[in-house]
Formats: C-alpha cells, structure tokens, sequence
C-alpha cells in the first residue's frame, strides 16, 4: 500500500515513454476499424475526411473499412492487415480508428510493431481502442486517447471541445484542463504519467501480456453502459491483481449510462471507486470530460502531467 501522503507532490521519475512526432500541414492520417462494423457510416467518416481536409490534412482509409463479418468490420486477419499496412507504412503520421465497439482484441496479438518503433506515430481512439493504448504504454510510447471518425455529429458547433482538444493534441498544442469539483475528490498533488482507459478492456487485458503496469503513473478510467456492481467487480479484480499497490493517482472519466439493476447496489459509482482507493494514500479526481459522452476531451497517454485535485475543482496539466 502507498503510504506517502497526498499533501506532497508525488513526482514519478522512473518511466519515459517515446513522443510520436506532432502532425504538420501536408501529412497523411490512416482511417481504419480495428473493431465493430461500419455499415451505413459512409457519411460519417467522410465528414471526418472533410474535416481533416480543413485542417491541411490528407486522409487514406484502409481496404477493408467497409467490411462486414458479423459485428466486425471485416474478419480478424482483414482487420490486423489494415492496420499493419497503416503501421508499416512510414508516409502515415496518425492511425485514426473509426469507431469502437469490440473486436481489437481479436486481431491485437497478430500485429507486428517493429516498423512502427522505426518511425513512430500517433494511434488514436478510445473504448474498444484501449486494447492498442495499452500494447503501446506496454512498448513505451505515447497515444493519443480522442474522438473517433463517428464520434463527429452532423452540427460540429455541438462538440467545440472535443473537436479542438484533438487538434490541439494532434499538432502538439499543450493541453490543460480545468474540472469541476467534486464532493468525492480526494485531495493531492501528482505528477506522474497518465494511462489507462476503458474500464471493462483494462480488465480484459488483466493476466495477458497486454496488461499494464501502472505502478508510478495515474490511473485514467471510463466506462458505459454498465451495472453499478459490474463496475465494482471489475475494479475489485484490479486491485487483487496488484493494479493499485504503487499507482500515484487516479483520474475518473465519464460513467455513462449505468444500467439499472433490480436490487439497488447501494453505492454510487463515486462511492464505489472511493472504497476500491480507500487503502492508498493517492488522490482521485473526478468529473474528467472523456469517454462516451460528446464532450470527449483529448488526453496524451504516456504523457506526464500533473494532476492538482482540491474539492472546489482539479487542474491537469500535461508537461512537455
């Protein structure tokens, strides 16, 4: 168990991870779907093309985008060639999935990352996509966790944030947030570097090679559409497995969309994330704008921030 106290900065100096090279005017970003089926999202992701286009952007999208296995998009060997194309070629300067949903996992063991070490790039998404932050955290490089090609609505005017945070990250413009407070926060000051992600895949990589070690970073989690008691259950199979004994912090997401049960579990999902803490001397902040909802701020993972959580609010600063 942490034992230092929340009143002192807790300054992680043991892990650097590699900086994939910000984008410029004139690069080009791979699209492709390492997980659910695209069907009747032709618009969609050309909406997203036309949206890099305004930003002097090119956009190539992979062979089997538009593929259909079931409730993939394409089959697992379809979708693990897309990628690999994207990752091997060194004209691509950004992997921007599509969408989420399931299905990287499937196709995450068949990818071979030697030519990406050779030049590095950004890999962008969330949810279902915390499969690839994680292999990636696991090599020591940063990604980039951010809205997706359908995460753009019709009206652009409704996601400001979410649409400027991504820019902003994509080409290399610092990032900070200021969040509103919380009675639950659990005070401190952190610096440490950020990981993390979708709650339900974190668990799923527990036991695997692709889990993370988050000993000395913070902890970022998400999650949608879950049971009160799912959550608490997957938090609870963390923390047997060593997840919290040296983690410096964590940062809460958005918990959309938390499904009723019949027999009420008794705690809110602060409640829940507070009792899993309860053992550790480190801070917890709430209220972080990314996940499922539509304001889905971009955060670096890999990347070092320092983390200030008081009860009227938190800042999160990410350093250079």
């Amino acid at each position: 168990m942490a034992q230092q106290s929340t009143s002192q900065s807790l300054v992680n100096t043991s892990k650097t991870y590699i900086k994939p090279p910000y984008l410029k005017v004139g690069d080009t970003v791979a699209i492709v779907a390492p997980s659910g089926v695209l069907r009747n999202k032709f618009d969609d992701i050309e909406r997203a093309r036309a949206l890099l286009k305004t930003w002097g952007l090119n956009t190539v999208v992979s062979d089997n985008l538009y593929a259909q296995n079931g409730h993939f998009a394409g089959t697992d060997e379809q979708r693990a060639s897309d990628f690999q194309k994207a990752l091997d070629d060194p004209k691509i300067k950004a992997i921007w999935c599509a969408r989420g949903g399931y299905g990287t996992v499937r196709m995450m063991d068949m990818l071979d990352y030697s030519k990406f070490k050779l030049n590095p790039k950004w890999v962008i998404g969330y949810s279902d996509i915390t499969a690839l932050h994680n292999q990636i955290h696991d090599m020591g490089y940063e990604s980039l966790h951010a809205m997706m090609c359908i995460s753009l609505t019709k009206n652009l005017d409704e996601i400001p944030e979410t649409i400027s945070t991504f820019k902003d990250a994509i080409f290399g413009k610092p990032l900070s947030y200021t969040l509103k407070g919380s009675k639950y926060n659990k005070t401190g000051i952190v610096t440490a570097p950020l990981v993390g992600g979708n709650l339900t895949l974190l668990h799923t990589m527990l036991g695997s090679v692709s889990t993370i070690d988050v000993s000395g970073e913070i902890l970022f989690i998400e999650e949608v559409g879950e049971y009160a008691y799912h959550i608490d259950r997957m938090l609870q199979s963390l923390k047997r497995a060593g997840y919290f004994e040296n983690c410096k912090g964590i940062l809460v997401g958005d918990m959309s969309k938390v499904r009723k049960n019949p027999t009420p579990f008794g705690e809110t999902i602060e409640e829940i994330i507070l009792n899993i803490a309860a053992d550790y001397d480190f801070p917890v902040a709430f209220n972080m704008p990314a996940g499922h909802e539509k304001d889905n701020r971009a955060l670096f993972f890999g990347r070092t921030v320092t983390m200030k959580v008081e009860k009227s609010g938190t800042t999160v600063i990410f350093n250079e």
